[in-house]
């Protein structure tokens, strides 16, 4: 073949793909527009489309990953839930393969771990988070949280088997019940309680790892040979919990603030909204929980953590952007335990948006999950 011969086959092939390259970033936009409407199933024909005609696009993969996993019910035990996990790992670990260092992808598996609850997996995933970024406070967090999830369950049984009520203080009494926990459980409540106090350094106020704190301490109190000793960790988990319910309040209390901030002042006249003397539409409204709720287009149902007995309702203060996405929630009230699983479920959801005058606005509202 001559050299003229292979100079005109490669432009060819540069032009294949330049073509390749626009058509795919045109899908990409496709799926984006219909990810941003909640279609997910489209989104991710439009993105897989993308991936397609470039497979190097790192973008596009890790868009179709996460309209996967958007479509991802944690808790659902179906064929096609777990096919949008499963689904979700391959494409979020293909874009790390191209792109170890991605956050995003790194962030997406540890969740997506997390939430089928395999343990050692998401720990893994949490751990080499915390290795390209030591201030992760939500990685530290959620490997405190992976300790009580590992610890609970067998916690909870052996209290009842020694006939122990919930309400009833410890410690345990003696025997091979008690010793056997010790042993197999010891490491893993230090190592969360040890991720705990790390999440908290970076973020002083993070009022979820105080609950988990509280939790660890108070449990691992059962542990302990005396009654004395038991009361002095009591002491310490309700100093916690106090700590916990303050910046609750704090928060609930500057969110209120946002909530009932008055509007903008009117601009100028002749410099409205559209070119009139017209007042500037709000940038957020208040809306009703039940009126809001029925703009709801994408519901990620809450999984309470695993052996949880505690029931009741979790009341959340929701900022919801012009999108129609979850853009902030807080806690208002509810049981602690219960807490972290309707933050991660309501921060999934989707609204249809809200128009004002033919614009759309920010909401705030509340949500009520019970349990």
């Amino acid at each position: 073949m001559t050299t003229k011969l292979l100079l005109i086959f490669a432009a060819l092939a540069g032009l294949a793909t330049a073509q390749n390259s626009a058509e795919s970033r045109a899908m990409l936009n496709q799926g984006v527009a219909a990810f941003k409407n909640a279609n997910y199933a489209e989104a991710v024909q439009s993105f897989q489309k993308a991936v397609d005609l470039d497979p190097s696009f790192v973008t596009a993969r890790l868009y179709l990953a996460t309209a996967y996993m958007q479509q991802y019910i944690p808790g659902a035990e179906s064929p096609e839930n777990r096919a949008f996990a499963e689904n979700a790992l391959r494409e979020f670990n293909r874009v790390m393969d191209m792109d170890p260092s991605n956050s995003v992808a790194m962030n997406s598996i540890a969740s997506l771990y997390l939430n089928q609850k395999q343990w050692d997996n998401a720990q893994q995933w949490y751990e080499r988070i915390v290795a390209t970024n030591p201030a992760s406070a939500e990685a530290f967090y959620s490997m405190g949280f992976i300790a009580w999830s590992r610890w609970y369950p067998a916690y909870s049984a052996a209290r009842q088997q020694l006939g122990m009520k919930p309400q009833d203080p410890g410690p345990m009494p003696a025997g091979n019940m008690k010793s056997d926990l010790r042993a197999r459980f010891t490491p893993i409540l230090d190592q969360g309680m040890q991720s705990l106090e790390k999440a908290l350094a970076i973020n002083s106020q993070y009022d979820d790892a105080m609950a988990y704190m509280n939790l660890l301490i108070r449990e691992r109190a059962d542990l302990l040979d005396s009654a004395a000793e038991y009361k002095g960790q009591v002491v310490i988990a309700d100093d916690w919990v106090r700590k916990a319910l303050a910046v609750k309040k704090q928060n609930l209390e500057a969110h209120v603030a946002t909530f009932n901030a008055p509007p903008p002042p009117p601009p100028p006249p002749g410099r409205g909204f559209g070119g009139g003397g017209d007042r500037m539409p709000p940038q957020r409204i208040r809306i009703a929980e039940n009126v809001q709720a029925a703009q709801l287009v994408n519901r990620v149902a809450p999984v309470a953590p695993a052996g949880n007995q505690v029931t009741g309702q979790v009341v959340l203060a929701v900022v919801v952007a012009k999108d129609g996405s979850v853009v902030d929630a807080q806690v208002v009230s509810g049981p602690p335990m219960l807490m972290r699983a309707a933050l991660d479920a309501v921060r999934q959801w989707v609204y249809r948006p809200t128009l004002l005058n033919g614009q759309p606005v920010e909401v705030s509202t509340t949500v009520t999950l019970t349990f």
